[in-house]
């Protein structure tokens, strides 16, 4: 006889949305992986803070704020 898994339940996914917490969670998330993907994109074709804020026609200090993990009041406009 095949045993259960007693661990066995709701996704994650399922979880964050049981809290309420699903659309914050991916989006602080998504934030996240962006600032590290342009942060490592910098990095691997020397491109300094300066010059990537220059390209993206903005200041520094916003570039800054946007490649800050920890920084989720940032609004992303396309």
């Amino acid at each position: 006889m095949k045993a259960r898994n007693k661990h066995l339940g709701s996704s994650f996914e399922d979880f964050l949305k049981e809290e309420s917490i699903h659309e914050e969670v991916t989006t602080h998330a998504v934030k996240r992986v962006l600032a590290w993907q342009i942060t490592e994109a910098m990095k691997s074709k020397g491109i300094s803070k300066s010059e990537m804020a220059k390209r993206m026609n903005t200041s520094r200090s916003q570039l800054e704020r946007f490649l800050d993990p920890d920084n989720s009041k940032v609004l992303l406009e396309t």
